[in-house]
């Protein structure tokens, strides 16, 4: 079984030496981290929840790619793994463009350096098709790592300029009062409103310049408790087979998290009402749970139509539909994916999505097992 975003099952659809590459995988990856801790400083006291990221789903989908007639030419291919790794690393860390940049390139190294001490040997395609999947990761990483700064920047200014509103109004009209008033006892009342007003707005832009990395991002309260994973999927395949029938696979094994059970049941049941609404009746929908690395991957698996590359990002936008949605009538996706993104930044995760003709639809909600330490990180959508 692999972490690849398109949730096949099936190994011996792939090569023998992809295969060993998925055999090698957890050697690989804790190779890289150790490597990128001793070369990117920023990276040197992320926990490895965090710093794993994406990367153990893109890994498994560049062994994918290597396999000859697989139908992924590359291991960023029709998914967003990529930009959901840049996104985070903008989100949670304080990398920059080269830190981004550098991990990839460590990435490439460690697989080609891992690989032939274990005997492994390349041929020309599968270099190639490696170099090229790591190449476009790169430019996604780092295209989604400049937007999401410049979206919290925004945020941080918007945050501010919002914020700073309402004490300013309520000064405003205080010194209006006094202006039309010749009453001392009342002119007192409004001075004395100004000042208030005065030193909550000196009071909110410190808070602000205190936290000016972090403060700009709206995000979920959470109420975090510790419960088994397995046993919350259960219950939500449960509900949508006594609604719609025994369509729901679910593959997991027990799984303890310290996550906001009521909120992440809510976002498994947006990924799998949304399973249902755009996927072929006629086929299953499948629910798998993995674990790896301090993290835990939520995926929801459907046959049907795929959606449309240019149009995966503004799934997770509120009030955006997808064409698809917008031609067949229905209701539009709405706020229930951004809820789910919310859900999972909020944790300290990302949400991914994978659609092509070929495989379906699959969404993968990544997040730490514990979220416990990063409940308080900025998130890029708001509720």
């Amino acid at each position: 079984m692999t972490l690849a975003t398109d949730q096949n099952l099936d190994l011996d659809k792939l090569s023998p030496t992809a295969r060993r590459m998925l055999e090698l995988r957890d050697e690989i990856l804790w190779e890289w981290a150790e490597r990128v801790r001793q070369s990117v400083k920023e990276a040197e006291q992320l926990p490895h929840p965090i710093l794993i990221n994406t990367f153990p789903s893109l890994y498994d989908n560049i062994a994918e790619a290597i396999t000859p007639g697989y139908p992924r030419a590359t291991g960023n291919e029709s998914n967003t793994v990529a930009s959901e790794h840049g996104g985070e690393r903008a989100r949670l860390t304080n990398y920059n463009v080269h830190s981004v940049i550098s991990e990839y390139q460590i990435l490439r190294w460690t697989i080609f350096d891992v690989l032939k001490a274990n005997g492994v040997q390349l041929n020309d395609e599968e270099i190639y098709r490696i170099n090229a999947s790591l190449d476009g990761s790169v430019r996604e990483a780092v295209n989604a790592f400049a937007l999401a700064q410049l979206a919290l920047r925004e945020r941080f200014v918007a945050a501010l300029t919002h914020d700073l509103r309402n004490p300013l109004s309520n000064a405003k009209l205080a010194a209006q009062l006094i202006e039309h008033s010749s009453d001392l006892g009342r002119i007192k009342e409004f001075a004395g409103k100004i000042v208030a007003s005065l030193d909550r707005m000196d009071g909110m832009i410190q808070d602000l310049l205190d936290s000016a990395r972090f403060q700009s991002g709206e995000r979920l309260r959470l109420h975090l408790e510790e419960f088994d994973i397995q046993q919350l999927a259960e219950e939500v395949c449960g509900q949508f087979t006594f609604a719609h029938g025994p369509r729901f696979q679910l593959l997991a094994q027990s799984a303890g998290v310290w996550w906001d059970r009521e909120a992440v049941k809510r976002a498994m049941e947006n990924l799998l009402g949304n399973a249902v609404k755009y996927g072929a009746s006629d086929t299953p929908v499948r629910i798998k749970i993995d674990s790896v690395h301090g993290r835990v991957i939520l995926t929801v698996h459907n046959e049907g139509e795929p959606i449309p590359p240019e149009q995966m990002e503004s799934l997770f936008q509120v009030f955006q539909r997808a064409a698809a949605a917008r031609e067949g009538n229905k209701e539009g996706w709405g706020i229930g994916l951004p809820y789910v993104r919310s859900v999972a930044e909020s944790h300290g995760g990302s949400i991914e999505v994978d659609s092509a003709d070929h495989h379906g639809t699959t969404f993968l909600v990544s997040m730490p097992a514990d979220a416990r330490p990063f409940q308080h990180v900025p998130i890029l959508e708001g509720e």
